[in-house]
Formats: structure tokens, C-alpha cells, sequence
């Protein structure tokens, strides 16, 4: 369990959302949002006292890295529309606001609460886009409890960001018009 192994000052990701325990129970911990990770995140939504919530702790240096780079800065929220049971997943479809559908392409990444998922299908039209969860990440985390319209907390791909802070113009004064086989090689892309 989290708890065990968790010291004052460290930083756990609950549902996703990135923050600093001040204060350790015996069956938990005290931390505090901030106004903006209020209003990004489903912390202040009154459900959220009702449900359960994932926890997971920061990655220490030396640990393994599986799956998606996921930061616990969350981008937004989103709302379940259906969850349907296959023969060997679960079928999750989400709506998101534009600030995190920019960052979502099929086979990319997403957290959606704090879990790193990859998209199945994405549906620019109506800004829906599904994820294909397995039994154990369906099981071990809180989206077995998920009804259509509950909240969650978004956070779209970091390496998304990059490319899009790249590309944006005034963003860069380095900016090359074109980007070409040479200059990726010359900042270590190839």
C-alpha cells in the first residue's frame, strides 16, 4: 500500500492530480489544492468525497518507467459517456474539452485519472474519444466505479505539448520554417 512507504514532502498522484502530502494518518494523508488545481480537476466536485480515488505514488530516481509519461498536471476534465464490456476489455468512451482534444491522436496516449491509456478511436467531430481497458487496470483502478457522466481528470500527451510549443510561432526564436531530416538529426531525432 501507498501509505507504508509515503514521507512528508513527497508528491502522490491522486486521481491524477499531482500533490505534496503535508501530513501523514495512520489510513492516509493531508495535502492542499491549490485555486488552479481546483478549477482544472474533478477535486472540487462534490462526488469526489463519495467515490473512490486512485492513488499512486511519484516515480523515484532509479525506478523502472513503463507504460506513458504521465506528469499528474492535469490538462482538464471530461465525462464518461459509456463503458461497454467486450469478450476481453472494456470500451470506454469520454467527451473532453478542446484544450485536451488538441493532444489526442489514435494509439497516442491519455491519462484519464491518473491511468495511462491509449486511444482507440477519436472522434474530432464530437470531441469523444475511446479507450480499450483491460481486466487488470479495469479491476485494480477506480473506473470499474465509473457511471456515464461521471467526472474525471484529464491530462493529454507531454510529448504532444512539446511539438505543439515547437511549432507554434514566437513560441521558438531557433525556429527553422521547415522541419527537415537534417535538422532533426541535429537535435537528436534521428
Amino acid at each position: 500500500m501507498i501509505i507504508e512507504d509515503l514521507a512528508y514532502g513527497d508528491s502522490v498522484a491522486v486521481d491524477g492530480v499531482c500533490l505534496t502530502v503535508e501530513n501523514i494518518l495512520k489510513d492516509g494523508f493531508i495535502a492542499t489544492a491549490s485555486p488552479e488545481t481546483l478549477r482544472r480537476t474533478t477535486l472540487d466536485k462534490e462526488e469526489i468525497q463519495q467515490r473512490y480515488v486512485n492513488l499512486e505514488a511519484s516515480l523515484r530516481v532509479g525506478g523502472k518507467v513503463g507504460g506513458h509519461f504521465v506528469m499528474g498536471h492535469v490538462d482538464g476534465i471530461g465525462q464518461l459517456i459509456t463503458s461497454e464490456q467486450t469478450a476481453s476489455s472494456w470500451e470506454m468512451t469520454f467527451v473532453a474539452p478542446q484544450t485536451i482534444t488538441r493532444y489526442i491522436v489514435p494509439k497516442g496516449s491519455i491519462a484519464v485519472n491518473g491511468i495511462s491509456l491509449t486511444v482507440a478511436e477519436y472522434q474530432s467531430e464530437s470531441s469523444q474519444f475511446t479507450v480499450a481497458v483491460i481486466p487488470l487496470t479495469y479491476s485494480e483502478t477506480n473506473l470499474s466505479h465509473l457511471v456515464a457522466g461521471s467526472w474525471v481528470n484529464l491530462e493529454g500527451d507531454i510529448l504532444g505539448k512539446y511539438v505543439e510549443k515547437f511549432l507554434t510561432p514566437g513560441n521558438n526564436h531557433h525556429r527553422q520554417e521547415e522541419i527537415t531530416t537534417t535538422f532533426l538529426a541535429e537535435n537528436g531525432y534521428l
